[in-house]
């Protein structure tokens, strides 16, 4: 008899990068072990859309609130499931009553799942009003009563590990095979410096901005940006690229050099290096700052590079533009690394073992 498997999430499936290369790639596996399973995203396609965007706080509100009271009908719902996946919470606002529900009223074993450090305040300019009613607080109750938690990196498994022993680290992942199977060209002119991201995180870039002003004067180089908003960067040779998911490839591949840029800080110890990974599955040269994670997914030189400063980030990039065959050597490294420890296939049965309960 097939087990019953329920996913809860944030967003709508198929359009957040944190559920897209968590869990949703490996839905297909779970189908061929005969896994039976449905979705329940906390904001509906449309609701998610507003958020971002300049609409009047009182539209938003009333979104955000519509979606919370609609995510009690959930727990009627759950009754028929074996399992319960949880990826970062199951309200967007609000106290962990859902979860508390699940496991102390239902007596459903549920799978916690988070790739960031959340139980830290973090939020965009247009949600700063709202960002209270996140009720940060409530990850390590999510963590405790939880049957088994996975993590995105060990800074992640460390903190969870104090209000949980069922933790075990899954790496945020790549499915090298069906989508990112293709190659960046190393013999293309001019070249292009990429970046990848939301505009919550476009804010890293600004600590590169003069690096790659100095750059842009003294190569003929373009920088791309593909993002969901329209940076403001003060950058001569700015290519905008408006982020689809049907060309995400196809623009990502474009990139000569991909960079990843990050503030040493605590948060930033919780990312999970999806960016760099990105690129480096491409066989992009990739630079990243020296922060948490990128650390372990990094050897410097080898199968890219780390920085920690200014002058760091101009040498390699400079590098890279001047050397055809570096960026073709640490490329291919790179691409090697990511399909040996952060590829789908490299981690399908640890993703899989997560279902496998124990009386």
């Amino acid at each position: 008899m097939s087990k019953k498997i329920a996913f809860i999430a944030p967003y709508p499936i198929a359009q957040a990068p944190s559920q897209r290369f968590r869990f949703e790639q490996y839905l297909d596996f779970l189908e061929d072990k005969d896994y039976e399973y449905k979705f329940f995203p906390f904001y509906d396609f449309k609701s998610w859309q507003l958020l971002y965007t300049n609409k009047s706080a009182l539209r938003k509100a009333w979104v955000v609130m519509a979606s919370y009271f609609k995510r009690f009908s959930l727990i009627f719902k759950l009754r028929k499931f074996d399992i319960v996946f949880i990826h970062r919470e199951a309200t967007h606002v609000g106290p962990p009553i859902i979860e508390w529900i699940i496991a102390k009223i239902l007596k459903k074993k549920y799978i916690y799942d988070f790739d960031d450090a959340i139980w830290l305040p973090n939020y965009s300019e247009g949600n700063s009003k709202f960002h209270r009613l996140k009720a940060y607080w409530k990850v390590k109750y999510c963590i405790k009563w939880a049957y088994r938690v996975s993590a995105g990196n060990a800074y992640l498994a460390s903190y969870a590990k104090q209000f949980n022993t069922n933790v075990c680290i899954l790496p945020t992942t790549i499915d090298t095979e069906n989508y990112h199977n293709r190659k960046c060209q190393h013999d293309k002119n001019p070249i292009i410096i990429g970046w990848t991201g939301t505009h919550t995180t476009m804010q890293y870039l600004q600590s590169v901005v003069p690096v790659l002003k100095e750059i842009e004067e003294q190569y003929p180089i373009e920088i791309h940006i593909i993002s969901n908003e329209k940076p403001d960067l003060d950058l001569k040779n700015l290519v905008f690229v408006k982020w689809k998911k049907e060309t995400e490839i196809e623009d990502l591949v474009k990139f000569s050099i991909g960079i990843m840029p990050l503030e040493d800080n605590i948060w930033s110890e919780g990312k999970c290096g999806f960016k760099g990974l990105q690129y480096m599955a491409l066989e992009i040269p990739t630079i990243m700052s020296a922060v948490g994670v990128n650390k372990t997914i990094v050897n410097s030189g080898v199968n890219g590079f780390l920085v920690t400063n200014a002058q760091e980030w101009k040498n390699a990039i400079v590098s890279l533009i001047e050397d055809i065959n570096l960026r073709s050597k640490v490329g291919s490294a790179g691409s090697q690394s990511v399909k040996e420890h952060y590829s789908v296939l490299a981690n399908k049965n640890l993703f899989l073992s997560l279902f496998e309960t124990q009386k």
